[in-house]
């Protein structure tokens, strides 16, 4: 079992700098904490949204290269949402249900996630990114890479904005991690809970990050307990998996 956290500490890197494809993120993340004189200590978990991570994996697609079908243009009347951006959701997806007569369209991404618009993220009016490839990858380069530059031991956490089909508003998960076990097991009163650990993680570093806008897509959470763990990403807890 995972030792309970009695108090931890959250801070941004910032400012950051406007990644463009092909970026080092690990890269950008070290020269943040060189410019702010800031040092990660082992135990850390760096917090990092998917866009940026989608963004240095060039997972950009242009809108005029989709081509719609029936079913992606019928969706589109009832959503509102342009009918490249369905179709995208649909390829991306094995499922899906709307959450009301006209959306949000929650979907099960072929990763395995459950996600309002199977994580498609628009890129203005004429493109869109996609969620990285494999997420849990994406998170060990970033970490080994990350240990390489500064020396520290830390876990990586990637985090992705989502709604709920239940309320309205947007949330924070996890999609991808490394370093961290994904599940921790608590007890009280002789009754065992487990808990998605990463998902708290997220969501912990997803009010400092913010939704559009917020500017700061990097998060370093501090005082966290965790179990280490070199190869059990998110995938890992999924009832579906990819």
């Amino acid at each position: 079992m995972t030792a309970p956290t009695s108090g931890f500490s959250a801070f941004s890197l910032e400012p950051f700098p406007e990644l463009q494809p092909g970026d080092d993120l690990a890269g950008a993340i070290t020269d943040v904490l060189t410019r702010t004189g800031t040092e990660l200590e082992d135990g850390d978990v760096v917090v990092v949204a998917s866009k940026v991570v989608s963004i240095t994996e060039k997972r950009y697609v242009d809108l005029a290269s989709v081509a719609p079908g029936p079913e992606a243009v019928e969706l589109s009347g009832r959503t509102g949402k342009p009918a490249e951006i369905v179709q995208l959701i649909l390829d991306a997806s094995s499922e899906y249900f709307l959450a009301t007569e006209t959306g949000p369209i929650i979907a099960r991404h072929t990763l395995g996630h459950q996600l309002t618009s199977a994580g498609i993220d628009r890129a203005g009016t004429e493109g869109a990114w996609l969620l990285p490839v494999d997420p849990d990858a994406s998170a060990r380069a970033l970490r080994d890479t990350l240990t390489t530059y500064t020396g520290a031991d830390v876990a990586v956490v990637i985090a992705d904005s989502d709604g709920r089909a239940d309320r309205r508003g947007a949330t924070v998960i996890s999609i991808g991690a490394a370093g961290i076990a994904p599940l921790r097991t608590t007890e009280h009163g002789g009754k065992k809970q487990e808990e998605t650990l990463t998902d708290l993680v997220a969501a912990a570093a997803g009010i400092i990050l913010g939704q559009r806008g917020r500017g700061a897509p990097v998060a370093v959470l501090r005082g966290i307990n965790y179990t280490s763990s070199s190869d059990a990403g998110v995938a890992t807890m999924l009832h579906h998996r990819p």
